[in-house]
């Protein structure tokens, strides 16, 4: 009957409390927090970048780090999300560009908001932009250089100029030899580059300059009982134990309870307490180890039975240290006393405890197979320490990625001016929409000159011009171009790749990557579903319950609704009289 009239059921597939957005108008709202997100983020690109004050909880973080600005915001925005995520991406996988990643995918999505409302499908955008992906990539596998003749001189530079923007350029002299010195000797070990090789201890007090690199394990010094001060902190050639079991007396943790007829056998227990543990330190001993070192605690009757048998322990060793210490000494972490061999023991050359401004630090050097290092930083605050950390962790995932692949290019801006210059010689030669869509690829580069000199304080529109001029001029005869941003002189451009301005290619291909795949993604969306909460259906369910028991009292029906928010027994028969009547 109802089709006859033209009228057809309503179906209802979602939820009920979905809210729905679709069209023109949702894509533009993504594209516009997307742009926002980069807004905040564009002031920190760069050497004369801005930094940012994150206060969560009451604690505040000062950085210009854009995968940690971004990681504290809490983006809630399902599209501005994408940003967070191709950031973090950036910073797990180069260690750098986390910053332009962000600014270049905004700038893309910015130039495709007005193509977008006259029109254009966003299916076209994207494939045009894929395209021009493609064309930068080649650009960059063509002009990069893969040969140098001082490697370490190399790797150097290219530290130098991921730490330009960081808090410590003014020390980037000395933190670029630490960095590469810490990345050269993990080079030397069989499992190429591992990470986990090399540490970083912060100690508060003292100046950034104060820093300094450890060619070895060093941790600071951990809780130690009476006698610890009878213990050698000097030792050659040490033989070395690492144990994962307390060398204490234990606890009882299930509350046992020892019910004596005779008070005298209290003193038998107390001796074969003394046994267990004095039979372990006797192994121990007889090992031959002079350095032990355990994950659990080292309690004070083993620390005096350690200082006079000559022997250094330390209990309660961060397991990170212990790991590091395991592999570097080729020690075995043993978990009981039977487990004692000479097989077991690690070595070094040399173990001394040492001051290190108000705190004391263990120092292991001088291993034979294995390389480890350990960047020990000061500062004057702990967030000043804390950005310092995150600027070397950029410095050294450049090297370390730089060791891996070589390839470097110039970086000021110039390899983006020159592959929107490219595009845009490229763009004149294509008919039809394509050539607008290549176009505004081409200028949504121009966003990082553009920022840097912004950042610097000059006048973005002079510099950007003369750059166009130079790098129009290259491609047009077939040259490499790269000039870029002088951030030390105003209206003027600098030789980047002349000026020792390096940074590995990998950096800027991947940020291209991922900044175009993110903004296509965007793009892609044009329906958005947000599902209600699992407390909003709970919430929605009590307050339907309270509406029908308020109707139901008002029409003098006493029975209420079951707690799954349908009809009771009583209530049912009720229902189904008032139908029968109906009929």
């Amino acid at each position: 009957m109802s089709s006859q009239f033209g009228l057809q059921p309503a179906i209802v597939v979602l939820k009920e409390g979905t809210d729905t957005t679709q069209g023109t108008g949702q894509l533009l709202t993504n594209i516009k927090s997307c742009v926002t997100l980069g807004d905040i983020v564009k002031s920190t690109l760069g050497p004369r970048g801005m930094d940012k004050m994150i206060v969560k909880g009451g604690n505040a973080t000062v950085s210009n780090d854009g995968a940690t600005i971004l990681e504290l915001l809490d983006v809630v925005h399902p599209a501005a999300r994408c940003l967070v995520d191709i950031s973090k991406s950036q910073d797990s996988e180069i260690g750098d560009g986390t910053t332009s990643v962000c600014v270049i995918a905004a700038s893309l999505l910015k130039q495709a908001a007005p193509l977008v409302e006259e029109g254009v499908h966003p299916r076209l955008i994207v494939r045009a932009y894929k395209k021009a992906l493609n064309i930068c990539v080649d650009r960059i596998r063509q002009v990069e250089m893969k040969e140098y003749p001082d490697s370490h001189a190399h790797m150097k530079k290219l530290a130098s100029t991921a730490m330009n923007s960081k808090l410590i350029a003014p020390c980037k002299e000395q933190f670029s030899e630490m960095v590469v010195n810490a990345v050269e000797a993990l080079d030397k070990n069989e499992n190429c580059l591992d990470m986990s090789m090399l540490g970083v201890k912060k100690v508060l007090g003292g100046a950034l300059q104060d820093s300094f690199l450890v060619q070895g394990v060093a941790f600071k010094k951990t809780f130690t009982y009476a006698g610890y001060e009878q213990q050698k902190k000097l030792l050659n050639d040490p033989k070395i134990l690492l144990l994962n079991f307390e060398l204490e007396w234990s606890a009882e943790k299930d509350k046992a309870e020892i019910h004596l007829s005779d008070p005298e056998k209290f003193k038998s227990i107390v001796e074969a307490e003394y046994a267990i543990i004095y039979g372990k330190l006797d192994k121990i001993k007889a090992s031959g180890a002079t350095l032990v070192f355990s994950n659990k605690s080292i309690g004070d009757l083993a620390t005096q039975y350690f200082a006079d048998a000559g022997i250094f322990s330390a209990g309660r060793v961060a397991d990170d240290d212990m790991k590091r210490i395991q592999m570097a000494t080729n020690a075995r972490i043993i978990t009981a006393v039977s487990d004692i061999g000479a097989e077991v023991l690690g070595s070094c050359r040399l173990f001394e405890e040492k001051q290190v401004g108000a705190e004391r630090f263990n120092f292991l050097t001088g291993f034979d197979k294995v390389n480890v290092a350990t960047v020990i930083l000061r500062g004057g605050a702990e967030q000043f320490i804390a950005e310092s950390e995150r600027s070397l962790h950029d410095a050294i995932m450049v090297v370390r990625r730089a060791f891996k692949n070589p390839s470097v290019i110039a970086g000021a801006g110039s390899i983006e001016m020159q592959l929107s210059q490219l595009l845009s010689r490229f763009a004149k030669t294509i008919p039809g929409k394509e050539q607008v869509l290549i176009e505004a690829f081409a200028t949504a580069l121009e966003v990082i000159p553009k920022a840097l000199a912004d950042n610097a304080g000059f006048d973005s529109t002079d510099i950007l011009n003369q750059m166009r001029a130079k790098h129009a001029k290259a491609i047009r005869s077939d040259e490499v171009c790269w000039y870029g941003v002088d951030i030390n002189n105003d209206c003027t451009t600098i030789d980047a790749f002349a000026n020792n301005i390096w940074e590995p290619s990998n950096i800027r291909v991947n940020a291209l990557r991922s900044a175009t795949e993110a903004a296509c993604i965007v793009l892609l969306v044009d329906q958005t579903f947000n599902l209600p909460s699992d407390s909003q259906n709970v919430n929605e369910q009590k307050s339907e319950r309270d509406k029908m028991k308020k109707k139901l009292d008002a029409a003098g029906l006493k029975p209420s609704v079951g707690s799954d928010g349908k009809p009771g027994p009583a209530l049912a028969r009720q229902m189904g009289a008032a139908a029968k009547r109906l009929k």
